[in-house]
């Protein structure tokens, strides 16, 4: 269990400081408080917490929410893994209230969060609000580089069928597509948990504690437009590669069916001469031979040049 005070810069305290003791803390005497603990942690020592609500962080966790109970908000955090989006990411529990905020996790993540909090931000004006708004900001702030990055997989993919470039791409679309979707799950419960903050229904931040909560819901929106787009992406992606395919069986077809069209003619020359009746005309004379088969030469050539002009080929 780690304790810190909300500072200029977050500041982790001794156990032999009482202060951060959550039973002593007195409004506007104490800095706002951090603790980051485990479940087993959590359960041995929520009494002393006094948030009027009794928290379960070990039920199943899957989505990223906030409830606002009679003095206190509750909820959980479910986060994606960057790295693989489609697999199970980092869950975890917090509780808050005006004297600070607990986390409840056993993955390291909440402590890895606050960790990198400590070690790049400097809060000119320190309170509890704008710790939040540095920790949710954590949470997505190299998200517009991981959506870029699938944007330039996916142009490389749309100039690949362009270009003929044999191989299916859907799987690797659809794949960034699944991405996609689990990021604007993620985001849309972000929002909703930003929103339950910005209400500030018990009154735990003050106004100007709010905005960051507004800044953090615009540049959610931002985020989350740009994940849309990329879904439509791969949806348009996987339409030009089926009209792709549809082009190349089109034109197999048609090379098919002037194939089939030349040799139409040729066939019923070759039938007819083929009956071999006894008294069919030329049968007998030397120059016949010569001169069907210049008549075939003749039908083929003018077959091509009249598909040729009329563009087929």
């Amino acid at each position: 269990m780690k304790h810190y005070a909300i500072r200029e810069i977050l500041t982790e305290l001794d156990a032999a400081d009482k202060d951060f003791l959550p039973e002593t803390w007195v409004p506007g005497a104490q800095d706002p408080f951090v603790i980051v603990l485990t479940r087993d942690e959590w359960n041995a020592r929520k009494e002393r917490f006094d948030m009027g609500i009794e928290l379960e962080p070990n039920s199943d966790i899957h989505m990223t929410k906030a409830e606002v109970n009679y003095d206190s908000l509750t909820g959980t955090f479910s986060i994606p893994d960057r790295a693989d989006p489609s697999v199970d990411g980092a869950v975890f529990a917090f509780a808050l209230d005006e004297k600070g905020i607990v986390f409840i996790d056993d993955t390291g993540t909440a402590q890895g969060i606050v960790d990198s909090i400590r070690k790049t931000k400097r809060m000119r004006v320190p309170s509890l609000g704008r710790f939040l708004y540095d920790f949710l900001d954590h949470i997505v702030k190299d998200d517009l580089r991981l959506l870029k990055r699938y944007e330039d997989e996916l142009e490389a993919v749309e100039k690949r069928i362009t270009q003929g470039v044999a191989g299916s791409p859907l799987p690797r679309t659809n794949a960034v597509r699944s991405d996609v979707r689990k990021l604007l799950e993620h985001y849309d419960q972000l929002i909703d948990l930003a929103q339950e903050l910005d209400e500030n229904e018990n009154g735990f931040f003050d106004a100007e504690n709010q905005r960051y909560f507004k800044l953090f819901l615009n540049r959610m929106d931002r985020l989350y437009n740009t994940a849309s787009s990329l879904r439509d992406y791969t949806v348009q992606i996987g339409d030009l590669y089926k009209a792709h395919l549809e082009m190349k069986q089109n034109h197999i077809m048609t090379i098919l069916t002037v194939v089939t069209t030349i040799f139409m003619p040729l066939t019923l020359i070759t039938g007819w001469y083929g009956m071999n009746f006894r008294h069919m005309p030329e049968l007998e004379k030397p120059w016949a031979y010569p001169m069907v088969f210049g008549l075939c030469i003749v039908i083929i050539i003018s077959s091509l040049l009249f598909f040729k002009k009329k563009k087929w080929l």
